[in-house]
């Protein structure tokens, strides 16, 4: 039991040290950026390509693909569930669906850490190169 409290102490506090990590940049995401002139957008509109920044698109991409791993982890948490519900008693499954509950809880950390460290390296990215937020 000290060890089950202890690891989601441990959890909390890393999810709570992201979270605090990437508020603030959040925070402060006003921004005086002309996004044709800084950036030399106007060139990819006079070309035919799109006009979005790049940064941006890659920013996105990072997004959608954290967002799908989340959904993932979430998905293994509640198949572990699943088979602690139906497994009767029975300490093999449930020793099973433990494994896969924890699996899914490291995973979701990992992502969690992963999201907050690719969203502090962007928005540092772009304050660096143009003084604007993503």
């Amino acid at each position: 039991m000290k060890k089950i409290i202890a690891t989601i102490l441990s959890l909390t506090t890393m999810f709570a040290l992201a979270l605090a990590v990437t508020v603030p940049l959040q925070a402060n995401a006003t921004s005086t950026l002309d996004v044709n002139t800084d950036l030399g957008l106007s060139y990819g509109a006079s070309t035919g390509l799109g006009n979005t920044d790049i940064r941006t698109t890659i920013a996105k991409i990072i997004r959608v693909a954290m967002s799908m791993l989340g959904i993932v982890a979430v998905v293994i948490v509640l198949i572990g569930g699943f088979k602690w519900m139906t497994a009767g008693g029975n300490d093999d499954q449930v020793g099973e669906a433990k494994k896969w509950i924890f699996s899914g809880v490291i995973g979701l950390v990992i992502i969690l850490s992963a999201y907050a460290l690719a969203s502090f390296v962007l928005n540092q990215l772009v304050n660096a190169t143009a003084g604007g937020s993503i």
